[in-house]
């Protein structure tokens, strides 16, 4: 066979592999993106139980979501009200001897987001910013002042709840300005921005926030890079406080003496 024809035949070859992969990297990260951004870790009914027996004043609330979705959440009394929205892998109910502990007298509200805990359904964020809403209306009735405090991917859903809603503040861990700014940044190969489902585009509501802001980010945070959560700190329009805790990461936040420390000043 001719040379040329040969590298006419190659030449065709690799562009049909470049364009397979120009597709179908982009294609299968559309398909698989939910499993990228949710996920659920569940709480088995007797899972569930047992949390409840070793917490005997803490009760455990079920109500039905606006498609008929069974949710849940852990609700400690006390005033004020803090409503918490974890993060993308998290359980909530570790938190029900960390908070209380942590700030004594201070009521919580632990949502399990749709997959996860003991409620029903799959995620989405529409379906997230929906239920929070859904449970901030229903504890506004019995608290005065109500806070909402969101980690990580939860940082997104509390900052439409209190876009939404009246809160007397907010409380963000390693939060970000948006899920499309942060995935661009772990996948600058990729049109994320066309591709991505679940914006949670927090910046674009920050500027016309009137409850007040602690943003607490990890100095060595792998995930959420700093750049993410000053850009959302800088774009909030009231009252704002930055916490950079030393030497924390992602998932060690809480190891920072200046974690609970700031929590309960902003709250007091």
């Amino acid at each position: 066979m001719p040379r040329g024809v040969v590298e006419s035949s190659l030449l065709v070859s690799l562009a049909q592999i470049a364009a397979v992969v120009a597709i179908g990297v982009p294609l299968l990260m559309y398909l698989v993106q939910d499993s990228l951004v949710f996920m659920p870790r569940k709480l088995s009914e007797s899972g569930r139980l047992q949390v409840q027996k070793s917490f005997p004043s803490v009760e455990s609330l079920f109500r039905e979501g606006d498609d008929g979705a069974r949710l849940h959440a852990w609700y400690v009394k006390g005033e004020p009200l803090v409503l918490y929205f974890g993060g993308n892998a998290e359980e909530v109910s570790w938190m029900l001897d960390e908070g209380p502990r942590r700030l004594p007298g201070v009521g919580w509200l632990l949502v399990d987001y749709r997959g996860y805990g003991a409620s029903e359904g799959s995620p989405s964020e529409k379906a997230l910013v929906a239920d929070a809403l859904g449970w901030h209306d229903r504890v506004s009735k019995d608290s005065r002042r109500i806070f909402v405090f969101g980690r990580s991917l939860g940082s997104g859903v509390a900052v439409q709840v209190a876009a939404a809603r009246p809160v007397a503040g907010v409380i963000l861990i390693a939060p970000y300005d948006s899920l499309a700014a942060v995935g661009q940044h772990h996948y600058p190969f990729l049109p994320v921005g066309l591709l991505l489902r679940h914006r949670f585009d927090s910046v674009a509501l920050a500027p016309q926030m009137k409850a007040p802001l602690l943003s607490l980010v990890a100095e060595r945070d792998e995930v959420i890079p700093a750049a993410r959560s000053r850009a959302l700190y800088e774009a909030w329009g009231a009252e704002k406080t930055w916490v950079e805790l030393k030497d924390a990461g992602h998932n060690s936040t809480e190891g920072s003496p200046e974690f609970w420390r700031s929590i309960l000043e902003f709250v007091r």
